[in-house]
């Protein structure tokens, strides 16, 4: 606790907070859909943010006390997108059981020591580059959201860059202060006092077993969070520098989805995005002292999750070009140092290079998403032309 103590700093906790707003505002209007997909009515739904919430923290908070290092956990967002178009047709106890199986399969797949031995096959640039074209719409969209709202936007922009500056170490802080204070300035204060404030209550619901829904519906739900988070989120974390064993992380969120399925925890994953915010420059400097943001991440998700239905209309304040720009700022220097490593080895630059088009293009087959794809052309690129040389 000492070294805890000694360890902590603005930067980190901030780092660990923007992962929390960026997480919860970006994806929580799907995991609404998919929820009312399952027939969760308003009381169910609150129950699911609560289960996500505690789910998310005390995984981020433990994991990352236990290794050392930023693990950011979170929900699986093309996981709810796949839920919301797939529930309809079976009752809410068999989407439990759908919640419950994912979650198993992710289980073994830890245990089994399987998704460690799939990293290794993995070369470090294509993984960059796979990496860098998850991240590059994030970028992307600073500079469209002037489109939507020039003077925000471009207002948290010149904050960054005076910030950079001056304090680089705050610049994200710089960015989140100057994107809130605008807003309630603007369009938000208002609507401050219209907020409820109020802590939800849980919602047990025993799994029921359909093979038909578990075979649709759950092995697509284990499919595309194991290759649209969980490979791209251990990327982010090997790129860094940090050596955490990636099953054991997987075994452990897939226990937090098995113990929290009833509640409404439908899947949980290692992060990405917002995990880049957490292990790069802007974080801290010192690598071993950026895990301070994984238990700052913890302790937010789980202050969000209790407080339910309040921090979902807290959300709703803040507009989406606000939200975009943070991310897309937040993510400037992982982007970049992605690029440099995918592009920098002339024997596997074009590989990389397929590697980025084809994960940025959004390809998706068989409900797998592009980041999958994205690296298996550019695996079938660098064979290619390793028999070639």
């Amino acid at each position: 606790m000492l070294n805890v103590l000694k360890d902590l700093s603005v930067s980190a906790i901030v780092a660990g907070f923007v992962a929390v707003l960026i997480g919860f505002a970006s994806s929580v209007a799907i995991v609404f859909q998919a929820a009312q997909a399952a027939g969760a009515d308003s009381a169910t739904i609150v129950s699911w943010i609560m289960a996500l919430g505690l789910g998310m923290g005390l995984s981020c908070f433990f994991l990352s006390l236990w290794y050392k290092a930023p693990v950011i956990t979170a929900w699986s967002t093309p996981g709810a997108a796949l839920l919301a178009t797939s529930l309809g047709a079976i009752s809410y106890p068999e989407a439990i059981g759908v919640f419950v199986f994912a979650s198993g399969l992710a289980v073994i797949t830890g245990l089994t020591g399987g998704f460690d031995k799939l990293m290794r096959w993995v070369p470090l640039p294509i993984a960059c580059a796979m990496l860098a074209g998850v991240l590059f719409n994030f970028g992307l969209a600073v500079f469209t959201s002037f489109e939507s709202n020039f003077f925000l936007v471009g207002a948290m922009l010149l904050a960054y860059l005076v910030s950079k500056l001056v304090v680089p170490r705050y610049s994200v802080l710089v960015v989140l202060v100057t994107g809130v204070v605008w807003v309630l300035l603007n369009e938000g204060s208002a609507s401050m006092g219209e907020i409820p404030l109020a802590l939800g209550s849980f919602h047990w619901v025993w799994p029921e077993w359909n093979l038909g829904a578990i075979i649709g519906i759950g092995i697509p739900l284990y499919i595309v969070t194991m290759t649209s988070q969980n490979i791209p989120g251990v990327v982010v974390m090997k790129n860094a520098g940090y050596q955490a064993p990636a099953s054991p992380l997987i075994y452990w969120t897939g226990i937090a989805g098995v113990v929290l399925a009833p509640l409404g925890g439908f899947a949980f994953n290692l992060a990405a995005i917002t995990a880049a915010i957490c292990s790069g420059d802007e974080c801290h400097k010192d690598p071993a002292k950026r895990y301070i943001a994984g238990l700052s991440a913890g302790v937010f998700y789980m202050l969000a999750g209790m407080a339910g239905a309040t921090v979902v209309a807290m959300f709703s304040i803040f507009p989406t070009a606000m939200i975009a720009a943070l991310a897309g700022i937040a993510l400037f220097g992982t982007i970049a140092t992605n690029l440099k490593n995918a592009l920098g080895e002339e024997v596997t630059r074009e590989a990389a290079l397929v590697t980025f088009l084809v994960t940025v293009s959004g390809l998706s087959f068989a409900g797998i998403a592009s980041a999958f794809w994205g690296i298996l052309f550019g695996a079938i690129f660098l064979v290619v032309s390793n028999i070639k040389r």
